[in-house]
């Protein structure tokens, strides 16, 4: 009888271990639903955080385009911008169209040209030099121009990274489809892949060299390379980025000619 009880007792602690294992395992199982279940707009705007403030800010850009049959260009920008939705482009090299000026209000972006009377208006899509986009510089967040989907997060360098799907939100903005890294820990963009409408990987992008600028980390370098053409790609530097007061009134066309 005392052997039968025994075997009994045995039995019955395996049985409370095995459950409170499988327990275990739903909790664990639960909590990395709702992890992966994280809000993906919360998770894009936190990596335009990083990537430039909120507040009206002045960044200078030099773009480095090389080409294995051509020697490299190199071009240079002042960009002042307020949000997602003013800014103003000035080009500083090469002298040749120093004075040339981009405007963009909202998804409108006009060039404007000293040999030019009238402003020019272009897609944000058309290329502006190299790998870059007009609205690579003028429009450079993703919050608010896109959709995002969290697909997955998967290791990336040895660290966990979110894997997000950004559909534009219409045929405004600068890229149809963009698949985008960022950091799980720290929220900062790793790289990015753009598409075209047939759904095309056209261009790729890294972010590198995060250093403080503005009281925050972030990226002072994006290396952007065309994925059809091997060894073509635009090297985007960043310095001298500042906080800056920004009113509305100069994001308009009539202000542009009182810039510098």
């Amino acid at each position: 009888m005392k052997t039968a009880m025994a075997r009994y007792l045995i039995l019955k602690s395996k049985i409370l271990a095995t459950t409170f294992l499988l327990l275990s395992n739903i909790t664990s199982s639960d909590d990395l639903r709702a992890e992966d279940a994280l809000d993906p707009v919360q998770i894009v705007a936190k990596a335009d955080r990083i990537r430039f403030p909120q507040e009206g800010f002045k960044v200078d850009i030099t773009i480095t385009t090389t080409n294995p049959d051509r020697d490299p260009e190199v071009r240079e920008y002042r960009v002042l911008s307020k949000g997602n939705e003013n800014t103003i482009v000035l080009t500083t090299a090469p002298a040749s169209e120093r004075g040339q000026m981009m405007l963009m209000r909202g998804r409108d972006f006009w060039v404007f040209m000293p040999s030019v009377s009238q402003p020019i208006r272009l897609p944000l899509s058309q290329k502006l030099t190299g790998q870059v986009a007009n609205g690579d510089l003028a429009r450079a967040n993703f919050s608010g121009d896109y959709t995002p989907h969290l697909l997955r997060i998967e290791d990336v360098d040895g660290k966990p990274a979110y894997i997000l799907e950004l559909i534009a939100v219409d045929r405004g903005v600068t890229y149809p489809r963009v698949l985008y890294w960022v950091d799980k820990v720290t929220n900062r963009p790793l790289k990015a892949e753009f598409y075209s409408l047939s759904n095309r990987l056209f261009k790729t992008c890294r972010f590198e060299r995060y250093q403080m600028m503005a009281g925050e980390i972030r990226p002072t370098q994006l290396v952007m390379e065309d994925a059809l053409k091997k060894g073509e790609r635009s090297v985007l530097d960043y310095k001298n980025l500042e906080i800056r007061n920004l009113p509305d009134k100069i994001f308009t066309k009539d202000y542009l000619k009182k810039l510098e």
